[in-house]
């Protein structure tokens, strides 16, 4: 054979080569799982990244004691099961501790009167397949009359591997709303019959009225903000029948009324709450 058929008989090859390739790949494509995959095809065709798990995330309780300050911090002991949660709850404590350290670095060379003190307890206080729960409540004191409250809730989905925050807990303005005015009627009807068994006369016990709907109706307004601090209640069954919302002193009330909470049943929640999470809920 001449170079000229040699040339056409190469040609003649890697078409029917190429060809093949196609052909094979094609068939992986159609549901073959037995049909080899051609590199090719997998190079154009990368896999999908898989979601790496968080790394596990150590907790230790701190007591620590100085003329300058006092510093006392509580982890469920088994919260390490859960790294996502845990890392959550490491954060807020940080977060709380470098506020305490602002404050005494800005003592310069000054002593507190009396030891600042940040104090914090978190308490798992509901744990199903479907949800975690862990409460935070505790102070810091930086001087003045009394400590700044600390109220945080955290809610962790297992299955999702994420927090139930309010944003996702709520679909959209209408549900906060309605719970907004379930919540604020709820409070205002507490404060009139606290009122009601004080003496005072009519015209101080409006005033009173007045002032307390004042404070409601600033910090309940219907925004997710205001909700942000919340943990559900479980019924026999496992779901959700009513959600706690927490206000912590100041929100809704002076601070004399300590931290406040509203239980908003599922009934008024399940038309509002987000599809990923509604399957949560009680329903009937």
């Amino acid at each position: 054979m001449n170079i000229a058929g040699n040339r056409c008989a190469l040609r003649t090859s890697a078409l029917a080569l190429a060809m093949g390739l196609v052909v094979v790949a094609g068939c992986k494509r159609d549901g073959d799982a037995q049909a080899p995959v051609a590199a090719a095809d997998t190079a154009a065709e990368p896999a999908a990244p898989t979601a790496t798990p968080d790394a596990p995330v150590e907790l230790r309780d701190v007591i620590e004691t100085s003329p300058q300050a006092v510093v006392g911090i509580t982890y469920p002991p088994d919260i390490a099961r859960y790294p996502g949660l845990a890392k959550t709850l490491g954060s807020y404590a940080d977060s709380a501790r470098a506020e305490l350290q602002q404050a005494l670095d800005g003592l310069g060379n000054d002593k507190p009167t009396m030891p600042y003190e940040l104090s914090l307890t978190f308490e798992k206080v509901l744990e199903t397949p479907q949800l975690v729960v862990v409460t935070a409540d505790g102070s810091r004191y930086t001087g003045g009359a009394h400590g700044e409250p600390l109220v945080a809730r955290f809610v962790w989905l297992p299955e999702q591997q994420q927090m139930l925050t309010a944003d996702k807990l709520v679909a959209d303005a209408k549900g906060w709303k309605a719970i907004s005015d379930y919540v604020a009627d709820q409070l205002r009807e507490r404060v009139a019959t606290r009122l009601s068994g004080d003496e005072m006369e009519p015209a101080q016990m409006q005033e009173s009225l007045r002032n307390a709907s004042r404070m409601i109706a600033d910090g309940t307004g219907p925004s997710a903000d205001n909700f942000s601090q919340f943990q559900p209640l479980t019924g026999s069954d496992g779901r959700i029948s009513a959600i706690r919302f927490v206000f912590p002193p100041y929100q809704v009330g002076p601070y004399s009324d300590g931290t406040q909470t509203v239980d908003v049943p599922a009934a008024v929640l399940v038309p509002h709450v987000g599809q990923d999470v509604a399957g949560l809920f009680a329903r009937g």
